[in-house]
């Protein structure tokens, strides 16, 4: 990759805490060169910024640390990196609901995204939360963020040349 070869995007997808980024930062070093870590969290409360913290000490030095919440396919076209962690595509989810609709979100700014994704000459591990295995959300905005994700999920599955699940830490690969 970055050598005239086409670039490798992974899905890695999971529950809470199941090791999900740890697993996509491990990809991102395999692959070599230039690291980017593309932090789509905005660090809002103390909870937040505790946890973007925690990222940041387990991702050590030598990664580029791009915070971009709301357009990570123009930041990813601007990276100058050979491995990239974008982490994650449910919290963009839910950062564009503030904003779009629905629709919006699926007709412009997701194909938006895979474009970019498809583009980038390197390895890029996208990051997300499986939604679907829990409970029914209680609010009609839970559910609509649940039916969103799910969908947008999907979508960079169908696309990605591997997909990854972890439980409990253990990665599997479905693809």
């Amino acid at each position: 990759m970055g050598d005239g070869q086409p670039g490798k995007l992974v899905l890695v997808t999971g529950g809470a805490r199941s090791g999900k980024s740890r697993f996509a930062l491990d990809l991102a070093r395999e692959a070599g060169g230039r690291l980017a870590f593309l932090a789509t969290a905005c660090p809002g409360d103390p909870e937040m910024e505790a946890r973007i913290a925690r990222h940041r000490a387990e991702r050590g030095d030598g990664w580029l640390l791009v915070e971009e919440p709301d357009d990570p396919a123009g930041a990813l076209s601007a990276l100058g990196a050979e491995g990239v962690v974008l982490d994650c595509l449910t919290l963009w989810v839910s950062n564009r609901m503030e904003a779009r609709t629905d629709e919006e979100i699926l007709e412009e700014d997701v194909p938006r995204l895979l474009g970019a994704a498809g583009r980038f000459p390197g390895l890029l591990a996208v990051v997300t939360n499986e939604v679907g295995l829990g409970v029914v959300p209680a609010t009609p905005l839970g559910r609509r963020f649940r039916d969103v994700a799910g969908l947008v999920n999907q979508r960079f599955a169908s696309k990605a040349d591997e997909v990854h699940v972890l439980w409990a830490g253990i990665p599997h690969r479905l693809k």
